[in-house]
């Protein structure tokens, strides 16, 4: 099984419980064939780049997870499908982009580096 990164851009017209309504039927989606979810990250509600559909923000959500290849046509499919996604890209990761992606949800790069403050006069 490869290691995929999806991002979706769900239009910004839904509400709050429509948008994790549209997350839970993709997450279901990827356990019932055989997909296992390693991180889901919610942006939230974010400016867009250019205008897609006459629309300037939209709801950001990126999923990591394992799947068979074979399995990521069926998914891109169903994005294509529902009216309620704008945009998608899914990504296979190769090893660095795996251990990139396993540092930052452990929060590697949200320490701060210590500083010496010790003999500072002032």
């Amino acid at each position: 099984m490869q290691q995929y990164e999806t991002v979706i851009i769900l239009t910004p017209l839904l509400s709050e419980e429509a948008a994790k309504e549209v997350l839970t039927k993709f997450s279901k989606l990827m356990t019932d064939n055989g997909a296992e979810i390693i991180d889901e990250d919610n942006w939230g509600l974010k400016k867009l780049a250019y205008p897609i559909e006459k629309k300037t923000t939209g709801f950001y959500h990126l999923t990591t997870f394992k799947a068979p290849g074979e399995f990521i046509n069926k998914l891109e499919v169903e994005y294509r499908r529902d009216e309620r996604v704008m945009r998608f890209l899914t990504i296979s990761l190769d090893k660095h982009a795996m251990a990139y992606s396993e540092k930052k949800r452990s929060g590697a790069f949200n320490k701060k580096k210590e500083t010496k403050t010790e003999g500072v006069a002032k």
